[in-house]
């Protein structure tokens, strides 16, 4: 695993090896930035990514929520967010997001934390950019999204991508509207604003 583009681009991440972390695909992070950096998925983005929209990237605070690896969090930063928050609960991905941080020189970018997201902590600053990938099939994903933005981690016109199995389901909870989705193989990304 690697990260795509921006200051880092091509440096390696690591995955714990047999840890029960499912990292999302390159091509898929590619797609999912690629779309991000022409202006889908946030406010008068509402085209999806086509181009002439703004890049939501460039100076962004973001979260990425079940981190695992911290691989969206990490390729965010590389391609110009100001900080990430890499919230996971599970000891080995904590330790993989923390040395991948430190891997890449960005440690006093990111910040590593324990925790649930279905009860998070509250953060120092509400976050621009959300990517959220729980375990598939878990369902979680509109809970999650609640209790953080409940926990004062979504801005208002946040951008949230949502990483899903191909044929979950997913109705995104009230206060949020979906702007695009997209399929890739086993994966769905579903790309929803909060309605600020």
């Amino acid at each position: 695993m690697r990260i795509v583009a921006g200051r880092h681009r091509g440096r390696t991440l690591s995955v714990p090896p047999g840890c029960d972390l499912r990292p999302t695909a390159d091509r898929v992070r590619e797609a999912v930035f690629n779309m991000l950096a022409h202006g889908g998925g946030r406010g008068g983005g509402r085209g999806g990514g086509k181009p002439g929209g703004a890049n939501v990237l460039i100076g962004a605070r973001v979260l990425d929520a079940f981190a695992g690896t911290g691989a969206m969090g990490l390729e965010a930063v590389s391609r110009g967010a100001l900080h990430a928050s890499l919230i996971d609960n599970d000891d080995e991905a904590l330790a993989c997001c923390r040395a991948n941080a430190a891997a890449l020189g960005e440690a006093a970018n990111v910040t590593v934390l324990q925790g649930d997201c279905l009860n998070p902590v509250r953060p120092a600053a509400p976050c621009t950019l959300v990517f959220l990938d729980p375990p598939y099939g878990s369902g979680v994903a509109p809970e999650a999204l609640s209790a953080l933005r409940d926990a004062g981690w979504i801005a208002d016109d946040a951008a949230c991508v949502i990483e899903l199995a191909a044929k979950e389901a997913f109705t995104p909870p009230a206060g949020f509207v979906t702007l695009d989705e997209r399929r890739y193989s086993a994966a769905r990304v579903v790309f929803v604003e909060r309605d600020g």
